[in-house]
């Protein structure tokens, strides 16, 4: 949701700046249903970016968990926030989408009163616009005179033929998604604003005057009150916009090109907000897979390799030895293997929201740590044994002693309800944990 709300703040900017001003009115309404149809798309599009790991060790990464100087952690703010921001938005949602729905059912209701009418001209009476397109059918304010309503349904009719209600009822759909993005509001009246010049145009190439067209709109913009997602003939916020655009000299072709600004634009975000590139995490999990690093290159002599560089579109030597394989998934230490990967991972009471739960209520800020003004992020390493205990825990990096030893002292506590097994049989295995130890 973030990514999408950055695309359209993204494009809306091109949008503002470079082509509203324009005349090329058709070629608008395509940028705006493209860049809202962009935003939601190009999100799930990332580029892989290598982040390489700047300390030499690896396992099984759990999430950071954060230590604050008062004491408290930040984990239960981690777990609480997003499931309020969650409630939020959903309660949002529910409320623009149950509009949009009582609007389209007022519309239905509105037409089925009229069934009986010829043609796709409705009239209606006690809503305070004079006319609007929806669904294929114009609605006219009964209290127009017959000169003003022929008019003005011409006017609706160029929406009809251009299908712009299709593209509000796209729009309204994506208000009730982004419903906290002001950029798609934004939107909304720059979409609407192009369907008017459009439907203006269409009625001045017919050959309507334009002072007769002008008076016709100032007539109708002071008794009126848009109606809620359709096409209002008289919305007091277009007027002036409307009657620039009527006089104003038609745009060159070369302006198209300032289109094109648009794709430098999608580049960078599409780098900024790319993730970068490892192992996929399980789905529902809180850790994350660190391969392990390729071990150094045996020396030449051992092995009969050649350390005779490989230049690109030069042949390879066919007697040159393969590369050698793949390190496995696990390491040996005085004859014992030590798993990262196993069929299935060693299991914590409440999962590892209960491990990093346990972790968190566990570990104090160290009095003296916190007199001193010292913080920073412990990074320790250790082994969850067949037996589901824990043990070789060690700091990988540290901070300072007092804080170093507060993160083993509640690591070295830990204890699993099971251990982790590879092919139906229990093996150690090694996990990582990020502690920080903040003042702020």
């Amino acid at each position: 949701m973030v990514k999408v709300a950055l695309y359209l703040a993204a494009f809306y900017a091109v949008y503002s700046i470079l082509l509203s001003r324009d005349t090329m009115y058709s070629r608008n309404r395509i940028f705006i249903l493209l860049s809202l149809l962009g935003s939601v798309v190009l999100p799930f599009i990332t580029l892989q970016l290598k982040n390489p790991m700047n300390i030499p060790v690896f396992g099984r990464i759990l999430s950071e968990v954060t230590i604050t100087g008062d004491g408290s952690s930040a984990l239960q703010t981690h777990l609480v926030l997003p499931g309020m921001l969650l409630t939020v938005y959903l309660t949002g949602l529910a409320f623009f989408a149950t509009k949009l729905i009582a609007d389209i059912l007022s519309l239905f209701i509105l037409m089925n009163r009229q069934r009986n009418r010829d043609g796709n001209i409705i009239k209606y009476r006690n809503l305070y616009t004079s006319g609007f397109s929806a669904f294929g059918k114009v609605f006219i304010n009964e209290a127009l005179t017959d000169e003003d309503a022929a008019e003005i349904i011409q006017h609706e009719q160029n929406h009809l033929k251009r299908n712009h209600f299709s593209d509000i009822i796209f729009i309204e759909l994506l208000k009730a998604i982004q419903w906290f993005n002001p950029f798609i509001y934004l939107f909304d009246r720059s979409l609407r604003s192009v369907h008017e010049f459009q439907a203006d145009e269409g009625c001045l190439r017919s050959g309507v005057p334009v002072v007769s067209y002008q008076k016709l709109i100032m007539n109708q913009v002071f008794k009126s009150r848009a109606f809620t997602i359709t096409n209002s003939f008289s919305n007091p916020t277009l007027i002036k916009k409307r009657m620039i655009m009527m006089t104003k000299t038609r745009s060159k072709t070369l302006a198209n090109l300032k289109i094109l600004m648009v794709l430098p634009v999608i580049a960078i975000l599409m780098i900024a907000i790319s993730s970068c590139g490892g192992k996929t995490k399980p789905q529902g999990s809180t850790t994350e897979e660190i391969a392990p690093p390729p071990p150094p290159p045996p020396p030449p002599a051992a092995t009969g390799y050649s350390d005779q560089k490989v230049i690109k579109g030069q042949p390879v030597d066919p007697n040159a030895p393969p590369p050698p394989p793949p390190p496995p998934p696990f390491e040996i230490n005085n004859g014992d293997t030590t798993w990262i990967a196993v069929d299935e991972m060693p299991v914590f009471k409440d999962g590892d929201a209960g491990l990093l739960k346990f972790i968190s209520e566990n570990t104090k800020y160290p009095n003296a740590a916190k007199e001193a003004g010292i913080q920073g992020r412990v990074i320790l390493q250790f082994t969850v044994t067949k037996d589901a205990g824990v043990e070789g825990a060690k700091v990988v990096k540290g901070v300072n002693p007092e804080l170093d030893a507060e993160a083993l002292r509640v690591v070295n506590k830990l204890v699993f309800e099971k251990p982790g097994f590879k092919d139906g049989k229990a093996v150690d295995v090694k996990y990582m944990i990020p502690i920080t130890f903040t003042l702020k």
